[in-house]
């Protein structure tokens, strides 16, 4: 038996037996290095298209035909292959009862998002998106300030997303990643769609979309490099809805994400890269840091599996649910349909139209 720390308190003991990481790039191979200091009983194998002899120490084998992994019957599985393979593999493992950690985007697609949501409740299997930015603690006191409107009403949004595609990986050329191609489920809203996600949970539900979506770069990608999104927002008291300006970019040489919130009585900024949260107050000449983290990307990576793992353990709702992937897919549907159809989506009646990803 094995004792996990959720949230620095000791809970219930459980027992992993069988971890799959399905995928072995770099987001892998993080997943891996976190599943071995979390689990260090457990045996942890991979699903890759080739059998390798170099492995990383931290797994105990590997497999290249599914049905070798389905046999294996793992207890849970972390799915962080290319976003169109991930409907294919995580139903798979959802029926035959394993858990499911997907990495962001869910799927590449909303209608088989929301069909694989519906195959893990039917199968009583916690499926949580992977969007670790929510465990930030940055952001949680972002939100946190907004929600206590700490310099009153939010009026309007703006956030930003952009930086450089070929400095992504350096070692790596563009043109081969995943980002970079449509077949594998890239482009600019996927891969970006953090902001999306982040946006909803703050926020609430989104009421309507307009979206311009295009590749206006050089970079030789066969998907979107640039998207504006124009998403409303209906307000948590009911008195009207709040716009925020979407801007996602892969291109931008000064790499930034930010966020600004434009309120009643000053303004609340959030910094991803600096890790900073900045008010500036009615009548103030300067900005004010209310907060500065210091969290590295492994730490957003622990506290989401610390997560993960209480909700098998508790049968809880994961922070980042199946439920909000879905939700940040059907955005990110809307906005193709608005950017090809050059007029607003309402998302209360809306169905996929299959718009081209392009």
């Amino acid at each position: 038996m094995l004792a996990i720390l959720y949230g620095g308190d000791e809970t219930t003991m459980m027992t992993i037996e069988r971890v799959l990481i399905v995928g072995l790039g770099g987001i892998g191979l993080r997943h891996l290095r976190i599943a071995r200091k979390l689990l260090p009983h457990a045996e942890i194998r991979i699903l890759r298209r080739e059998i390798s002899s170099d492995l990383p120490i931290e797994a105990n084998g590997s497999f290249n035909k599914i049905s070798d992994a389905i046999d294996y019957a793992p207890t849970i599985v972390i799915v962080a292959n290319p976003s169109s393979m991930h409907f294919d593999i995580a139903t798979t493992f959802a029926q035959i009862g394993s858990h499911l950690l997907v990495e962001k985007p869910l799927t590449n697609s909303f209608e088989s998002s929301s069909l694989l949501v519906d195959i893990c409740r039917r199968n009583n299997v916690t499926l949580m998106t992977g969007y670790n930015l929510r465990f930030l603690d940055s952001l949680q006191i972002f939100r946190q300030s907004i929600n206590q409107e700490v310099v009153g009403k939010p009026l309007a949004i703006r956030a930003e997303a952009g930086s450089y595609l070929p400095s992504w990986r350096p070692r790596l050329d563009y043109r081969a990643s995943v980002s970079a191609q449509l077949s594998l489920g890239g482009g600019v809203l996927l891969e970006l769609s953090h902001e999306i996600d982040y946006l909803r949970w703050i926020f609430g539900e989104v009421v309507s979309v307009w979206a311009k979506i295009d590749h206006k770069s050089n970079l030789q990608i066969d998907v979107e490099d640039t998207a504006n999104l124009n998403l409303e927002f209906k307000k948590q008291d009911n008195t009207g809805t709040i716009n925020a300006n979407v801007n996602l970019d892969f291109y931008r040489h000064d790499a930034t994400r930010l966020c600004t919130v434009i309120c009643e009585n000053g303004t609340l900024r959030w910094s991803v890269i600096g890790g900073t949260v900045e008010k500036f107050s009615q009548g103030s000449s300067s900005w004010e840091i209310v907060f500065q983290g210091h969290q590295g990307l492994d730490e957003t990576y622990f506290a989401e599996w610390h997560n993960f793992l209480e909700s098998i353990d508790k049968s809880s709702r994961p922070i980042v649910s199946g439920e909000d992937g879905v939700a940040t897919l059907k955005i990110v549907d809307a906005a193709r349909s608005s950017s090809s159809s050059g007029t607003v989506i309402y998302l209360a009646d809306y169905q996929s139209r299959g718009v081209d990803q392009k």
